[in-house]
């Protein structure tokens, strides 16, 4: 058996995250044809690359089939449920920075703050007759902010490609996506509300819960260790 890792299989997640544990000892390369996603680690034994995509391995974690796992902290807490019941956080990486915020037509002049949202998705009920709509990719981040902070009369209506251009195609009022620099947004004529930071989002090491702690703990302290982190707790 090994302690199996996942790593993001493309792009510059997996290129910092190669370079975050080469700086530690730990390398990680790419192995076969770029569409094997295949891999293999050097300077501690016992472990196993697993190469995936981002959003995949909250799922990996979660259902114990692989032990650690490099991703966004937004992805973590968007798909899963009570996700630090099913994970912990290891490590901060310190790169992959994103924030999930609302942003809404930058004409919108009196709509600022989440409690003008309020009052503006009200009125937009009131006119049309149906609740405003906000397109995102992050129901549950989204829906939970939004609760927590009293805003009503919404919908929360799925963006599978370029979420900032669903207001222009007017598929929807408002959005709630990552962004880094704002720079999409200001092309797309649309402005962050200044209270509507839903995470600050960055490449976060996660430990599964869920996964088989068997001898693999042995493997999982030398690791640690290895790369200056401190020993989890793990539960069993």
């Amino acid at each position: 058996m090994s302690l199996k890792i996942g790593v993001p299989s493309k792009g510059r997640l997996m290129e910092k995250t190669f370079d975050w544990f080469g700086a530690r000892g730990v390398t990680m390369v790419r192995t076969g044809s770029e569409r094997e996603y295949a891999g293999a680690v050097e300077g501690i034994g016992g472990v196993e690359l697993v190469l995936l995509s981002a959003g995949e391995i909250p799922r990996e974690l979660a259902a114990g089939r692989i032990h650690l796992g490099v991703t966004g902290s937004d992805l973590v807490r968007d798909k899963l449920a009570d996700w630090n019941k099913q994970v912990a956080e290891l490590a901060q990486l310190g790169f992959g920075h994103a924030d999930l915020i609302i942003a809404v037509p930058a004409c919108w002049i009196d709509v600022d703050t989440l409690d003008d949202l309020d009052a503006a998705a009200s009125a937009f009920r009131a006119r049309h007759g149906f609740r405003l709509r906000i397109a995102t990719k992050y129901h549950r981040l989204v829906r939970d902010f939004l609760t927590a902070n009293g805003v009503a009369d919404y919908q929360l209506v799925d963006s599978q490609g370029a979420t900032e251009g669903t207001v222009k195609n007017l598929t929807a009022e408002a959005i709630a996506d990552i962004t880094s620099t704002g720079e999409t947004l200001r092309a797309n004529h649309l402005k962050i509300l200044t209270d509507a930071v839903i995470h600050r989002s960055q490449a976060t090491l996660f430990l599964s819960h869920r996964a088989d702690w068997g001898a693999e703990r042995a493997v999982l302290e030398a690791l640690v260790a290895k790369l200056g982190l401190s020993a989890p707790a793990l539960s069993g």
